[in-house]
């Protein structure tokens, strides 16, 4: 299973996969963020607050082998939770990080951040729940009668993630996901398409990252 049934996280809070209790990662989470430990998480290594899961595959996971892309394709078909994938890409792991990227972002259609080590992807899962929280509190303020659809430009990470590529600063990431949507629909755009919206120098840029 993907997730031990319908886990309901509370805001501020983290669950993680029993398999990080004492590791580095969870060091540097526990007083950041309320870290509760859960066995039987299945696939999925962090569960935030709003149906956002995190799968983290380590610099251990890409050297051993294929098993992490069954991970990735069997988490993937859990339609029901946004998944964010966090990878470790450290001078052993970076031969193998392109493929990792073509199968997230363009097979898949999901959200790949990179971070150097395990300390840079705690300061991201700390970003992560502070803005599950935030997200919460405007939330409690809004018309309860209104329910307005969200929509992605307003994840820091699907923003993040466009920013990767090469010739791409906030201002032109803002006006690609305005433009295009999501990061899978970004990736399948023909480039006379990405020219309209960017220029031919960065649209070239981004068509071959």
């Amino acid at each position: 299973p993907v997730t031990a049934g319908s886990i309901v996280v509370p805001y501020g809070h983290v669950i993680g996969n029993e398999k990080w209790r004492g590791s580095e990662l969870a060091h540097r989470l526990q007083g950041k963020v309320r870290l509760i430990f859960e066995d039987g998480l299945g696939l999925v290594d962090f569960h935030l607050s709003n149906r956002t899961c995190i799968l983290l595959i380590s610099e251990a996971d890409l050297v051993a082998g294929d098993e992490f892309k069954r991970r990735l394709v069997k988490f993937r078909n859990a339609s029901s939770l946004r998944g964010i994938v966090i990878v470790e890409k450290t001078q052993i792991s970076d031969q193998y990080y392109s493929g990792v990227q073509k199968l997230v972002v363009l097979e898949l259609g999901m959200v790949l951040l990179p971070v150097a080590n395990q300390g840079e992807a705690s300061q991201l899962i700390i970003q992560l729940v502070s803005f599950c929280v935030r997200e919460q509190s405007r939330d409690r303020g809004a018309n309860p009668f209104v329910r307005k659809q969200r929509s992605q430009l307003a994840e820091p990470a699907v923003l993040q993630a466009v920013q990767h590529i090469p010739g791409v600063g906030k201002a032109k990431a803002l006006l690609l996901l305005q433009h295009f949507g999501s990061i899978h629909r970004l990736c399948n755009t023909p480039i006379s398409e990405l020219e309209q919206v960017v220029g031919q120098t960065v649209a070239q840029q981004i068509y071959t990252f």
